[in-house]
């Protein structure tokens, strides 16, 4: 694709990064058979080729719009069109841009800054924890639209006796929600570690991972985060007191894997943040090497399983066949469903700035996985498992769970 950037983007570092991205668009359209808005919508401006001319036209001296945002706005960033392109368009990092650039010259409507910054202040803060209590007993009289991203309180159960006796240690992430809306997933990847030998435990001064802050127009907040979290991990690694960061949320395992290009610009952080992104594991590929250990400590098969990767599993971290041959190793029964490849509809507050699309994406993969009559439905990410969830009466759950009970209670 050629280019002719305007003289304010040209000569700086996102003007010069988005022109490479932009001129490997050859204009070939494989993106729009996998762009799940595209094909609700049907219109190309919703489709990355037409969100990839939309930026264009701005960073060559168009005046973006509210129309503009919107579409941007409506991308799920889901990245499989990435997977998709055959000339290794770098969508993702192409529509970050385009959102930074274009938040800067549109102010939203009151209703909508109003949203993004209660979403940002709740999500992230210490108080959502109990905020989240207080829902759960409100929730017969909330409205449905609230009720819904309620999750039915799961046990933790107990934690691991004295995680540090192990020669392993590994460091995992203080998410900001999934402690509070399903602490089980962390406490079931404790235990499971514990199980064979090596022990998990948080960094202080560790915390949220960014993602949140970044999706809703406060990328500078969400580095001040990224930035906290090299400091509070790369000593532990780098002294070997610690060998991993095992994420077990997909979506912050995507995100912490960018801190390098992230915070590529910051001179203080830049190579700190490479460092760091080596030590980096998705729960699932840390546990690949050692699956016949797990298998041998679980009293049951997990049976018949319909598992939805995580569009930041398998688009963003390529780690979808990881995770299903591992789950095979441990004896799920896996069963295959249309469109799996394609978005549930979750992706971060997705489901809550932009509800109806949201909806009708996670109808569509319900109706597809109900159809294999799965015993279980489990997934890798907390944003995708709550927002199933909410669309249906079938228990969805994280798969660490699952081998957790296959060890604990067989």
């Amino acid at each position: 694709m050629q280019t002719n950037l305007a003289d304010w983007a040209r000569d700086t570092d996102l003007g010069r990064e988005a022109d490479e991205i932009l001129r490997r668009c050859v204009h070939c359209g494989f993106c729009l058979a996998t762009c799940p808005t595209y094909q609700l919508l049907g219109d190309e401006l919703d489709s990355p080729r037409g969100r990839i001319y939309q930026i264009k036209e701005v960073l060559e001296g168009a005046e973006p719009t509210m129309v503009t945002q919107q579409h941007l706005d409506r991308c799920l960033t889901c990245r499989n069109c990435e997977t998709t392109c055959p000339s290794g368009v770098q969508y993702g990092a192409l529509v970050d841009i385009g959102r930074q650039i274009v938040s800067e010259r549109v102010r939203r409507p009151l209703g909508e800054r109003l949203l993004r910054e209660t979403l940002r202040r709740v999500l992230g803060s210490p108080w959502f924890a109990p905020l989240y209590r207080i829902g759960r007993l409100a929730r017969p009289v909330l409205p449905a639209v609230l009720q819904s991203k309620i999750a039915a309180a799961r046990p933790a159960g107990a934690l691991p006796v004295d995680a540090r006796r192990h020669t392993r240690q590994v460091l995992m992430l203080s998410n900001c929600v999934q402690p509070a809306m399903m602490p089980s997933i962390d406490a079931a990847t404790m235990r499971v570690l514990d199980a064979i030998g090596v022990g998990a435990r948080f960094a202080t001064g560790s915390g949220c991972c960014g993602a949140i802050n970044f999706h809703l127009d406060a990328q500078e907040a969400a580095l001040a985060q990224m930035r906290r979290n090299v400091d509070a991990w790369l000593p532990l690694l780098e002294s070997g007191e610690v060998e991993a960061v095992v994420i077990n949320a997909s979506g912050c395992g995507a995100m912490v894997r960018e801190y390098a290009h992230h915070l590529r610009h910051d001179p203080a952080y830049a190579e700190k943040a490479a460092r760091l992104v080596e030590h980096v594991r998705d729960v699932a590929e840390f546990l690949a090497p050692m699956a016949a250990e797990v298998r041998a400590r679980m009293r049951v098969a997990p049976g018949r399983t319909a598992f939805h990767p995580p569009c930041t599993l398998q688009h963003w971290q390529g780690l979808r066949a990881v995770t299903e041959r591992l789950l095979g190793e441990l004896g799920f029964d896996l069963q295959t469903f249309a469109d799996s490849h394609l978005c549930c509809g979750s992706a971060g507050t997705y489901s809550i700035t932009q509800p109806a699309l949201s909806k009708a994406l996670r109808e569509r993969k319900l109706e597809a996985i109900q159809e294999t009559l799965p015993e279980h439905i489990v997934s890798a990410n907390i944003g995708c498992i709550t927002h199933l969830q909410s669309g249906t009466q079938a228990p969805v759950r994280h798969w660490i769970e699952i081998v957790d009970e296959a060890i604990t209670h067989g």
